[in-house]
């Protein structure tokens, strides 16, 4: 089981995972109207590439936001969620020397007790992102159990990673969870909503270039929102 587990298992996730998401990149480049879209940007790469830096700065740092000036407890809560969820699997210790060991990549490694935070700081954001879903009527309406199972998954490899790392009652058994659990993630990736992780950048991309040649981003250094 657990040569199967870390073995065709894993690369069998890690296929699905890199082609989906090139898939979906891919897919919503073919997507944009010719006519509207991609005519302009190839015309005017400069504008287009400030409006695209602009645009992902404005969202991956949204103090400036208006979110974080109407509600800034859920603008933190959406950023902690969804920065701790990204940060801590690419640079955790454990997760890097396990690919130093097998494939001879090494690249920078969080200290544990910073990965130990960022950890809880996921899964406390994600419980309060489920009770929002319950407690808000304007959420709720539009919550399935779609919603719940893929927060879930996201939170599956948090709560067993962190468990296994510090050693928990049956290690054995949360040690092989996180695994499992984390290549269900990587497989859910392109193939739900949670391709959104990749499908972010690319709208913001497309939405600053748009702002930076079309809406009035030519006529000054300001955009136009």
């Amino acid at each position: 089981m657990v040569e199967f587990v870390t073995g065709p298992l894993l690369w069998f996730s890690f296929a699905v995972f890199f082609i989906g998401v090139a898939a979906r990149t891919y897919l919503y480049i073919k997507g944009l109207d010719w006519k509207l879209d991609r005519v302009a940007y190839r015309v005017h790469v400069r504008y287009g590439m400030e409006g695209a830096i602009r645009s992902l700065l404005y969202w991956l740092f949204p103090l400036g936001a208006r979110r974080w000036r109407t509600k800034p407890g859920m603008a933190l809560l959406f950023f902690a969620f969804h920065a701790g969820l990204i940060i801590t699997p690419l640079f955790l210790l454990a997760h890097n020397i396990v690919l130093k060991n097998r494939w001879g990549i090494t690249w920078l490694s969080l200290p544990e007790r910073v990965s130990d935070i960022l950890t809880i700081m996921v899964v406390v954001s994600g419980l309060f992102l489920v009770l929002r879903r319950v407690a808000l009527s304007e959420v709720r309406i539009l919550t399935t159990a779609y919603d719940y199972l893929l927060l879930l998954i996201a939170l599956c490899p948090f709560v067993t990673g962190f468990l296994a790392s510090h050693l928990a009652p049956g290690y054995p058994f949360w040690l092989m969870a996180h695994i499992l659990s984390g290549e269900i993630m990587l497989i859910a990736i392109p193939l739900t909503k949670l391709s959104h992780v990749i499908l972010f950048f690319m709208s913001r991309i497309q939405i600053g270039m748009d702002f930076g040649i079309k809406r009035g981003g030519m006529k000054g250094s300001g955009m136009p929102w």
